[in-house]
């Protein structure tokens, strides 16, 4: 499976969700680094001082000739004088003839000293190592035996700091660190994320540009656009440019044909009836069903040509007020009634289209009909993306059985009525190119009723 496939597919989220892992992952690096920096400096100058406050000791520390540990050192720091403060010192006897020992105020309370045996001293005769505390603090503990005189009489001298203080302030400084880089992340990845918003602004003006010219409201995406997005309008409307070329040179091309067989045929179809006879009747069979055929192509082509096209806009309600209003006045015996339903429809197809489907519609109810004719139209409350027009009459109807007879090309039910048979196959043949749907039923004024099924354009 491709990473790509793990994410939605909206350029703009994934910039942005990229744009925001990377920031965090860069803020919480560099909050580590920080902490760990501020954790050595830290503890580097606690050992420091822990060193400085031992040596003040060892110098402020001396013995008598009896052998008694004598001395009042001034650290210079409260802490000592604090009782409990977890910062104590101490000066105690090691080796024979020294006596007396030394404490700072703030210790109160022996702290046991740990075994040389477990942490023996270095070179230098120091060793550190960490204790509990009088109040259970943790104590960092810094020792040096030092030799007090020419009689080689040693004593042992103890810096206790306080390490859970140095925990607590390293602690306190993490918490901030974070706190401040957070708001730093957040604030970041906002501006990071309008910035990007903002930067493909010219995407989304060439999306609504290419919705206006498939809706019809627009020919050529026009406008400024930043150099990086400059090529694909050209391009763009390169490609519009051509493909309207192509449909335009498949009209003309669709035209020139018609036009150069009409004469032909019209020619072999009057020279078959001046013929006559068995042999005139075939020739014009023959060339009455060239012409069918022939027409019923390039019928196809030319709604083919014109799909693959730009969409069209035909507002439906316009041309059936004006199909309505010539079949008023051709068939004045006939009442013909036009229920719009208050719908504002707009097809996605050619104005001459849909005139043909619902002019052939209107042609056969009023050919059919003993005095009634009524045309609706209807949006679909399931399906927003198409509409329904209904052509319906008085007249007989067609039976389940004949509905499919009907649709063929050339078919007529009755032959007593004039005309080619080709109404409602014409009109299933231009319904099916747009994707739309015929259906043929019984109406409530008692004959056919024709729904049609279209698509609606867009917005």
């Amino acid at each position: 499976m491709r990473l790509a496939s793990l994410f939605p597919r909206s350029l703009t989220y994934r910039v942005i969700a990229f744009s925001t892992v990377w920031a965090i992952l860069a803020l919480l690096v560099i909050a580590t680094i920080i902490s760990t920096l501020f954790r050595q400096a830290s503890e580097r100058g606690f050992d420091s001082l822990l060193s400085a406050h031992l040596f003040n000791l060892i110098s402020s520390v001396s013995l008598t000739e009896q052998g008694l540990l004598i001395g009042s050192p001034n650290l210079g720091d409260l802490r000592f004088t604090q009782r409990g403060s977890g910062w104590y010192w101490a000066v105690e006897p090691i080796s024979d003839g020294v006596i007396g020992e030394l404490r700072s105020l703030s210790m109160y309370a022996p702290i046991p000293s740990a075994p040389v045996e477990e942490i023996p001293f270095n070179a230098q005769f120091q060793r550190d190592y960490t204790t509990d505390g009088l109040n259970g603090e943790l104590l960092e503990v810094l020792e040096s035996e030092f030799v007090m005189d020419s009689q080689d009489r040693v004593a042992r001298f103890r810096m206790m700091g306080n390490r859970t203080e140095l925990e607590a302030e390293i602690a306190a400084f993490d918490r901030q660190l974070y706190t401040y880089l957070a708001l730093f992340g957040i604030g970041m990845i906002a501006i990071n994320a309008g910035a990007i918003l903002v930067g493909l602004q010219p995407l989304v003006r060439v999306r609504r540009a290419l919705t206006d010219i498939r809706q019809g409201n627009a020919q050529r995406l026009d406008g400024s656009f930043p150099t990086e997005v400059a090529p694909l309008a050209e391009e763009t409307n390169a490609l519009i440019e051509s493909n309207r070329r192509i449909v335009e040179r498949a009209r003309t091309q669709v035209g020139n044909l018609a036009h150069s067989l009409k004469t032909p045929l019209a020619v072999m179809l009057n020279e078959g009836r001046a013929i006559g006879g068995e042999k005139g009747r075939l020739i014009t069979d023959q060339a009455h069903a060239m012409q069918q055929q022939v027409e019923h192509y390039l019928q196809r082509a030319r709604i083919a040509a014109q799909r693959d096209s730009v969409v069209f806009r035909t507002p439906v309600a316009p041309v059936l007020e004006r199909l309505v209003r010539v079949t008023r006045k051709l068939a004045p015996d006939k009442d013909v009634a036009l229920d719009l339903g208050g719908s504002e429809v707009i097809f996605g197809g050619e104005r001459e289209d849909l005139e043909e489907i619902v002019g052939n519609l209107l042609e056969n109810a009023v050919k059919w009909s003993r005095g009634q004719v009524r045309v609706s139209l209807r949006e679909v409350a399931e399906d927003t993306g198409r509409f329904d027009i209904r052509v319906e009459d008085d007249g007989p109807g067609i039976s389940q059985e004949n509905k499919r007879e009907a649709l063929k090309r050339g078919r007529r039910l009755d032959e007593t009525k004039p005309g080619t048979g080709l109404g409602l196959a014409i009109v299933a043949d231009l319904v099916k190119e747009y994707g739309g749907t015929l259906d043929l039923g019984r109406s409530e004024l008692g004959g056919l009723q024709v729904s049609v099924l279209l698509g609606r354009a867009a917005g």
